[in-house]
Order: C-alpha cells, then structure tokens, then sequence
C-alpha cells in the first residue's frame, strides 16, 4: 500500500505510514538545550539533523519539503555517569497535530472543516488525563503532605 493511499483505523481514515509500520531515526548532532524555570520544571529545545538509519524505498513517503508539528509526551530516564555524562533513555508517544505539504500555503490545521492546532492539543492532553489510572485514596500521613515537604 502506498504512502498517499487512503486507509482506514478504528474507523479514522488516514493517509501516511500504516498503522504498525516502523522507522527508525539518528540524531548524530543533537543539541539539547535546557533551562530551569521553576523547582521541578526545565523548558528545552532540541534541534538535529533527523536522518534514516536505512534509506527509504524509492518513491516513498512524503514530498521533499513537507513540514510537521508533533506533540511529544514522554519520560525521560538518566543516570550520572561521570562528572560531565548521563545515559539517556526517552519513551512516549508523539502525535500530529498538524503537517504541510510544499505546495500548500497554510498548515493543515488552518485549512476549513479541520482542527485548529490548539483544539488537537486538547483533545490530546484530555485523552491522556483520561487515560491515566485513578490515584488510590490516602493511606498515610505522608500523602497529605505538600510535595515539598515529602521526605
């Protein structure tokens, strides 16, 4: 089945990768960039050259300059290896929120009939709030603490 051909999911039709289908992607420059706003809470930004581990089939995938925005939610595990070094390991989920083809002139959450970007983003967070177990009712006098006064 071919990149553009239509196909259908839980009742959602799509184009793109199948369902199931699977990349995967080198960061061989990656820059990641944090700053500490707040006790427990760093804003980042990560920029690098995304680059197949395996060529692509001839004729697959998107046009050459299609653009994406992604919604990433993930963890992040480290550990101190040295003065200067961490192990690193992400896992999550990253969701589309919007693309661009190289002959449109807007986003395709800016064209009629389709969600803005911001209602995506809400439909995602909410799904994932949903998703989450329900918290077991307090048992103990530490979980009545505020987080900063947890030992």
């Amino acid at each position: 089945m071919a990149y553009d051909d239509l196909k259908e999911f839980e009742g959602e039709t799509y184009t793109g990768v199948a369902v199931g289908g699977e990349h995967t992607w080198l960061y061989p420059n990656g820059l990641w960039r944090e700053t500490k706003v707040a006790p427990d809470r760093w804003d980042f930004t990560f920029s690098s050259l995304k680059e197949r581990e395996r060529s692509a089939p001839p004729g697959s995938g998107v046009p050459v300059g299609t653009q994406y925005h992604w919604y990433i939610l993930a963890h992040q595990r480290v550990r101190k290896i040295d003065a200067d070094s961490y192990t690193t390991l992400m896992s999550g989920v990253k969701y589309k929120i919007a693309h661009k083809r190289p002959h449109w002139r807007k986003w395709s959450s800016e064209y009629p009939e389709q969600p803005s970007e911001t209602e995506k983003l809400i439909y995602v967070l909410e799904e994932t709030l949903a998703s989450l177990p329900k918290p077991a009712p307090a048992t103990s006098p530490a979980s009545e603490m505020p987080m900063a006064a947890r030992p």
